[in-house]
């Protein structure tokens, strides 16, 4: 019997074909698998290029903030922090600079490198002594010079950018269409095994492609400064983790520049308020003095009038006083308060003021905090008085006081117009106002009295189609 015989052969053949075409379709799956790997690694550092182009803008933008204060203050007070910041400049600009990998990257990041230097010659050296000298035209003229130098360094960081974003996509690209040559190798070696190869190409479509697809699309929102981008942490495996620090990274920046925002908000009350401390109070004083002097000459009618102003005027020393507890702890020890009846002297000090005239106002329930009661008057003052202006003549004005076991609750709703989500995110920063006229401190000052407190003010929408201001503080222990 012939040991070599044709179906012998053909059996030697289509088995050693079936080797040779499952070896080279495992060759091509591993290759795709390695290039993939490549492709995740090179995406991974081109994220992070972004980021620190991102994070070199952002350095940028708050070393140009620090020259705007410091002219618009008129002082040196800044220089600290300008000087931080400067540093955290020239800290990123070499670790940007390892990044460029091409000529025209390099000439980019040159270009920022010098501007950032002329941007740091002409504060120092002209914008600074101007503005010591009172000089107003040099330091406009030099400070549209140092905007150009800022608008150079801010379009040379977004072309990088861009080539970072174009590289990350190139190689999302370069990923999937190794992902799919594997996929269409697989099948074309193995059409007797079409389960099989199906099996590999859903396995690699679930855990390559998804995660790759999630990762770049959180490093697009990423990079166009969406800082609550997320990823699903839904795998065990490197994408996982990978998903895991990025969610880490953006939750750090978020933090980070949230902090960073409020130590600048309160830094500038702070300035504020002393400012106004120094040069307010001496015109209250000289003004309570003469309106003392006047109330033993005046007849009982003026001198009605007259303790009024002597009572506002009193109110705007409490405010100047409000102003700086926004970055001091309240001196006084807390007290018990009777929240329905502070309402009612709110209420009656701006009726005397006619700043209800035309408003219908209601008063439902009681509560009981304790704090410090001329803040947390300020507080109802302030509420009062915005709700009553957004309600306008013939409006409404609803209080409603409440409480819990947790916390008491003062509600003040107005039929105005509403608040708009835009306007809603920025209600309590400091200098933000909807209105014509006003300083925008009145959300700022309360909301800082009520964390003062351990409570908080939230807005929402009223049931007449208004807004809803409620200020929540703890109810006082041993009270239920």
């Amino acid at each position: 019997m012939r040991t070599w015989s044709g179906t012998s052969r053909r059996l030697f053949l289509a088995f050693g074909s079936l080797v040779v075409l499952f070896s080279a379709a495992s060759f091509v799956t591993l290759a795709g698998f390695r290039d993939v790997h490549d492709g995740l690694h090179r995406t991974k550092e081109n994220a992070e290029s972004v980021r620190l182009a991102l994070e070199l803008a952002s350095a940028v933008r708050d070393q140009y903030a620090h020259q705007a204060h410091t002219i618009i203050i008129g002082n040196d007070s800044h220089l600290g922090f300008y000087e931080q910041a400067h540093q955290r400049v020239l800290q990123l600009l070499p670790e940007v600079r390892a990044r460029a990998t091409t000529p025209e990257e390099l000439g980019w990041v040159d270009d920022i490198a010098a501007a950032t230097e002329k941007l740091d010659r002409v504060f120092r050296e002209r914008i600074v002594p101007a503005v010591l000298k009172g000089q107003r035209a040099d330091v406009k003229a030099e400070h549209d010079r140092a905007q150009r130098y800022v608008n150079l360094i801010q379009e040379r960081v977004d072309l990088l950018v861009g080539r970072f974003e174009e590289s990350i996509r190139g190689f999302q690209l370069h990923v999937n269409a190794v992902e799919h040559a594997a996929i269409r190798w697989v099948i074309v070696l193995h059409v007797a095994v079409v389960l099989v190869a199906l099996a590999v190409g859903l396995a690699v479509n679930r855990s390559v492609a998804r995660p790759v697809a999630r990762l770049g699309e959180g490093a697009a929102r990423l990079a166009a400064g969406d800082l609550d981008a997320r990823i699903a942490e839904d795998s065990p495996d490197e994408f996982g983790a990978l998903a895991r620090q990025f969610n880490a990274m953006t939750r750090s920046l978020r933090e980070h520049q949230a902090r960073l925002v409020q130590s600048e908000k309160l830094a500038g009350i702070g300035r504020l308020a002393a400012g106004v401390a120094h040069e307010i109070n001496n015109p209250l004083g000289v003004i309570l003095g003469y309106t003392k002097l006047l109330q033993k000459q005046a007849a009982p009618g003026l001198a009605g009038d007259l303790r009024i102003i002597e009572e506002e005027t009193l109110r705007c020393r409490e405010i100047v006083e409000g102003l700086l507890d926004l970055s001091r702890p309240l001196a006084a020890p807390p007290q018990p308060v009777d929240l329905r009846a502070l309402a009612d002297e709110v209420l009656a000090r701006l009726r005397d003021a006619r700043l209800l005239d035309g408003v219908a106002v209601t008063v439902e329930g009681a509560a009981e905090a304790e704090g410090n009661p001329p803040k947390l008057r300020q507080v109802l003052f302030n509420l009062v008085k915005n709700a009553a202006e957004a309600a306008g003549a013939g409006g409404r004005v609803d209080l409603r006081l409440s409480g819990d076991c947790d916390s008491v609750e003062v509600a003040v709703a107005d039929s105005g117009p509403g608040v708009s989500p835009g306007a809603r995110e920025r209600l309590f920063e400091p200098f933000f106002t909807t209105k014509d006229q006003g300083t925008g401190l009145g959300l700022a000052v309360s909301l800082a009295i009520a964390r003062a407190h351990g409570g908080s003010i939230d807005v929402d929408g009223a049931p007449r189609g208004g807004a809803r201001f409620t200020l929540r503080l703890p109810r006082p222990q041993g009270r239920a």
